[in-house]
């Protein structure tokens, strides 16, 4: 099957922190791995979104230009995310030219499909600039529903789509101002004719039962108040319209969200012309049974149950105004939208500009990957809003991984070891035996099955309670007392059981710990190579723009995700361990130390 990972694209407006990773980063890579392991041809892809004013506004206030802004976030959010092992076939950026091509010809053949209407818009300006405000960076009291923290695109209270002129009591996130508004005349996608073909899209969606309920209730809620949106900005750093009318239109840029969107299609393209084959990525967009399954935090839901179904259609001629499909012919629909909800620190929201903030690269720096991708997958935001606390980061870390699994990989390879130096020759297995291997064998078929419907957490807690089954195992058989030679065979019997389980085990993790599944392939004999990872390239851009950093990987070599039998004779050495207990109070300081730095 060919499955397609979209991953939401990160805004390049600074380092990513732990809210952004529990949304969008850690779960698509888990999904991915497991689908690798279970056959699958996966393509994931993602890149930096580097467009719109909030770019233009952070670069005035650093004293820098766009584009070095954007170079530099680029490549730290590239290696954050490639450090903390997302298994990108390609993560690109949107200033690559090839993405200026596909955003350009998706809204030439919309607008051929009468899709793209004109119409003048209010726009709000900041009065100290004269620069156009985007929706974003606008709050205000909803008309709706009361909520004082509407902003000028949508309503996170009550869901629906917003104006910046909609709003009461209209202010800019950046100063504080009141905004000016004045009309300018903008490229409207004309969701109404296209709202039929979206319900349609939506309520089979929800009759299939696979979406998260809050997605799909928040998907069709919006459809109820759907009205034509400005696709276009006034504004001297985007994409910028193609032919005869960027001539007539100089000074606008598609609007950020626009041709965000897009770059799921375009980093596909993207990656099909660097593996030399230009139509090799049709095989996840053309072909009707292909799945594709899009990941981000809950307030980007509109644009991917929304928005990017409507452009999809549009490009396609499905709404009320017909048409045909462009030259990328008929593209698929998103399969799922699988959002997350929001992680919390201390029950506030994390804010750079507050301090109140923790950056992935003094995570990964201070604690490794696993130890951060653990706790996201086993307390993560997947359907309700969760709150971080590092007690909570270090009871996890030192109960569980260390004390769960890393205990039972350690006092494993260490009594084989001492006794065998290899992986023993089984004897007759015992019922104790066959039950615990049944086990750890059957546990593929469950954890496998929640991890297809995106139900991480509990996949992860069923795994952890294998883990805790073989435990109880070493316990009940009691190894470490079959010392003398008319027992050997039984103790030979015993490890090579545990091994086994312990392999399998390591297979059930991999997709939640890659790092340590390689780490634990090491201590069972193994090259440290059980599941690929991915690397930063530096690249030349495709179309003739500047070089840029990707990442990519060789992702052939996953293993099967099925109870695999260890080799006997295999040499396993005294282990080190795989995990490290963290010092609650050495980490409680060392953290308060940090967030003020960042404050």
């Amino acid at each position: 099957m060919k499955v397609l990972s979209c991953v939401a694209w990160p805004y390049a407006n600074g380092p990513r922190h732990l809210g952004h990773v529990a949304g969008f980063g850690v779960p698509s890579d888990v999904f991915s791995r497991y689908m690798r392991m279970a056959g699958h041809d996966v393509l994931m892809v993602s890149g930096s979104d580097e467009h719109g004013t909030p770019i233009l506004v952070l670069a005035d206030k650093q004293g820098t230009t766009a584009r070095e802004l954007v170079d530099m976030h680029h490549s730290t959010i590239s290696h954050e995310l490639a450090d903390l092992g997302c298994s990108y076939d390609l993560y690109t950026r949107t200033t690559a030219r090839n993405h200026y091509r596909v955003a350009q010809h998706m809204f030439e053949q919309c607008r051929a499909n009468g899709y793209f209407i004109e119409q003048t818009q209010q726009v709000a300006i900041d009065p100290r600039t004269g620069r156009t405000l985007p929706d974003r960076y606008i709050e205000g009291t909803c008309p709706i529903c009361g909520y004082d923290e509407a902003r000028g695109d949508q309503c996170d209270n009550c869901g629906n789509q917003l104006e910046p002129s909609d709003l009461k009591e209209p202010h800019s996130k950046i100063d504080g101002s009141t905004p000016q508004f004045g009309e300018t005349e903008h490229f409207f996608l004309d969701l109404p004719s296209l709202a039929g073909a979206l319900r349609e899209y939506l309520e089979g969606r929800e009759a299939t039962g696979t979406w998260r309920p809050n997605v799909i209730r928040f998907s069709m809620n919006i459809l109820d108040d759907i009205r034509a949106r400005a696709m276009t900005r006034d504004i001297d750093w985007g994409i910028p319209l193609p032919g005869e009318l960027g001539e007539k239109y100089p000074t606008k840029r598609f609007y950020v969200w626009f041709d965000a969107v897009i770059g799921y299609l375009s980093a596909s393209i993207e990656w099909a012309r660097r593996q030399g084959d230009p139509d090799l990525w049709r095989q996840w967009w053309n072909d009707p049974q292909a799945l594709s399954y899009y990941f981000m935090g809950k307030d980007n839901i509109t644009f991917h149950s929304q928005i990017w179904p409507a452009e999809l259609l549009a490009y396609a001629g499905k709404g009320e105004k017909g048409g045909t499909p462009g030259e990328y012919g008929e593209l698929n629909l998103p399969t799922e939208v699988v959002s997350s909800e929001f992680l919390t620190m201390e029950s506030r929201a994390f804010s750079s500009s507050r301090g109140h903030v923790i950056h992935v690269r003094h995570v990964l720096r201070d604690y490794g990957p696993d130890a951060l991708r653990y706790y996201i997958c086993a307390a993560g935001p997947e359907s309700h809003d969760a709150d971080f606390t590092w007690p909570d980061f270090v009871q996890r870390n030192n109960s569980e991984l260390v004390g769960g699994w890393g205990n039972l990989v350690n006092r494993t390879a260490s009594m084989v070891a001492k006794n065998f130096g290899e992986i023993p020759q089984p004897g007759q297995l015992e019922e104790v035996d066959e039950a615990v291997l049944a086990r750890v064998r059957d546990a593929f078929d469950e954890v496998g099955g929640l991890l297809g419907r995106h139900r991480q957490k509990a996949a992860l807690a069923e795994t952890m309670r294998v883990v805790g089954d073989v435990n109880k195992y070493v316990t009940d058989t009691e190894p470490f007392r079959l010392k003398g030679d008319d027992q050997r065979e039984r103790l030979a019997t015993v490890l090579h059981t545990l091994l086994q389980c312990v392999s399998d085990c390591n297979l059930l993790l991999a997709p939640f710990l890659p790092h340590a599944a390689n780490r634990v392939d090491t201590v069972l004999g193994g090259a440290g190579e059980l599941v690929p990872m991915p690397r930063v390239d530096a690249v030349e851009d495709l179309d003739g723009g500047p070089g840029y950093e990707i990442i990519t990987g060789d992702y052939a070599g996953f293993p099967a995700w099925e109870s695999t039998p260890v080799t006997v004779g295999t040499t396993i050495a005294k282990p080190k361990p795989v995990f490290t207990k963290l010092d609650p109070d050495v980490v409680v300081e060392t953290e308060r130390a940090a967030m003020s730095q960042d404050a």
